[in-house]
């Protein structure tokens, strides 16, 4: 499997879910490349051929963070690999503790966002001093793609509706498009609920009535936003774990950012890398392993004696990563 510990506090939380997968008892062979700004660094580029070379070869990655400065500098690398790879199904499961204190109970959200095309394209370009144009990418065969990842993951796991969220009021052909396909796709799946919500209305409802919706299909740039605002609702980005998914591999990662401010201090919440472990292992066939990860991770959170500041505690990332192996070698 390769390993990419990433930016800022990426090595850190990386390390915590190495730890916990060790004691899960998963046996995993890791071939660990850099990226990012310590690639840059270090060899002179964000994406070194090694690290391409391995995820070819490997097909699963387990990510931390990576560094991508605003206006300026190289391009995404989270977005460059998967394009490259094809990793078209972005999939981040929001789920609430009863021992992290939010105003929402029984949060139970599944994101499916598409990964590879919207205005995360990256197609812009200067039509005159200071006129800026970026173009929205949205085609029939991506937008039915993500729609059929979506429905097959609400049966396969018992989902009862499923929402495509869209702005197709406005941009009638580009949105108008996607959610034509989406309920195209909805025909297969009659026994899944499918609705449609205007993205602005649809954020309005999710920081008011979180529990009216179950699955959340969307287009690129609204499944980041929307993804990062469910997240709000169960206590923050240190919680919630992501995958990116093609036919042929995976990326899985924390999705919160490098944190360069605390970056070294030992006091991030590994939980979002640790819970993106036990995907990883899901994906890789060991499904003991993660679901002990997730049984032990949902007792320490539910419990709230051992937290991080993130989440209104104390604990270092060594005492809650200690903590969750604990509660699996309690069982």
């Amino acid at each position: 499997m390769t390993l990419i510990p990433g930016d800022g506090v990426g090595p850190e939380v990386i390390g915590a879910a190495i730890k916990v997968i060790e004691a899960a008892g998963a046996d995993i062979e890791w071939d660990r490349q850099s990226a990012g700004a310590s690639a840059l660094k270090r060899f002179g580029t964000p994406v070194p051929d090694a690290l391409i070379d391995s995820l070819r070869r490997t097909h699963v990655a387990l990510k931390g963070p990576l560094e991508t400065r605003s206006g300026e500098g190289y391009r995404s690398i989270n977005v460059y690999l998967r394009k490259t790879f094809d990793l078209y199904a972005n999939l981040r499961p929001t789920l609430s503790f009863a021992g992290v204190h939010v105003p929402f109970r029984n949060v139970d959200l599944i994101v499916v966002r598409e990964n590879t095309e919207d205005l995360y394209s990256g197609i812009e370009h200067t039509v005159a001093p200071g006129v800026v144009e970026s173009i929205k990418v949205i085609t029939a065969r991506a937008s039915r793609r993500i729609a059929r990842f979506a429905f097959e993951y609400a049966r396969r796991h018992r989902r009862k509706s499923l929402t495509a969220i869209h702005k197709a009021n406005i941009m009638k052909l580009s949105d108008g498009l996607f959610i034509r396909c989406a309920r195209a796709i909805a025909r297969d799946y009659p026994e899944i609920k499918y609705r449609e919500q205007i993205v602005d209305a649809a954020c309005m409802r999710l920081v008011t009535e979180p529990g009216s919706f179950d699955v959340l299909l969307l287009e690129n740039l609204y499944g980041d936003i929307v993804s990062d605002l469910c997240a709000g609702l169960v206590g923050g980005l240190g919680l919630v774990p992501g995958a990116n998914y093609g036919d042929k591999g995976a990326i899985f990662e924390a999705v919160h950012g490098t944190a360069p401010d605390i970056a070294g201090k030992g006091v991030a919440n590994p939980v979002a890398a640790i819970l993106s472990g036990a995907m990883m292992l899901d994906y890789v066939g060991h499904p003991r392993a993660a679901a002990s990860i997730r049984t032990a991770t949902g007792a320490v959170l539910r419990s709230g004696r051992v937290l991080t500041r993130d989440i209104g505690g104390k604990a270092s990332t060594e005492e809650m990563t200690a903590a969750i192996i604990r509660a699996m070698e309690r069982g």
